[in-house]
């Protein structure tokens, strides 16, 4: 019995899970803006809220009117980048500042806005404002007000960069 259930498990092909995908645009003053992407497991769309260790693929551009100005993906995440993801999946938007969520979003930038590298780029919601960070300095002309709601769409035909993804896990370096 206990090699029928082996045998059975190894023959079974892996099971994969499929994704979910969104698109995002947030619109900041001065003319700054942010596009973006990602993805997380289907099972979590009906969860109250994603994280970013939720997250399979993610990635931001920058713009300046219509020149890009920077960009950051999940694969360019280290130990020290500043990364918090807060997602509600219904109604499909990003939690913005309250009282109870006092800084939702860190995409590569902190609350003092000096860590998204040199040449770096990222976002941030706190409680001061949703703004961007270029080069290790804040952006102040990008701010907006804190509480701004900041929606999703949902688009399964997103195509993501290479780079907007996480690594597949190795389970095993065996011979």
């Amino acid at each position: 019995m206990r090699w029928s259930f082996l045998l059975l498990f190894c023959t079974a092909g892996p099971v994969m899970a499929e994704d979910v995908t969104y698109r995002f645009q947030w619109q900041g003053a001065g003319g700054y803006s942010l596009r973006g992407v990602m993805s997380f497991d289907e099972s979590l769309a009906g969860a109250d809220v994603v994280y970013e260790g939720d997250l399979t693929c993610f990635a931001i551009e920058g713009y300046e009117g219509k020149k890009p100005i920077g960009r950051w993906a999940l694969g360019m995440l280290t130990e020290e980048t500043s990364w918090t993801v807060t997602f509600l999946p219904e109604p499909s938007q990003f939690v913005v500042y309250s009282d109870a969520a006092q800084m939702p979003q860190a995409w590569n930038m902190n609350g003092l806005g000096e860590d998204c590298g040199t040449p770096g780029f990222g976002f941030n919601i706190g409680n001061q404002a949703q703004d961007l960070c270029l080069n290790g300095e804040w952006v102040w002309e990008s701010q907006v007000e804190p509480s701004r709601p900041f929606p999703a769409v949902r688009d399964d035909n997103v195509e993501f960069p290479p780079d907007a993804c996480r690594e597949t896990m190795m389970l095993s370096g065996l011979r």
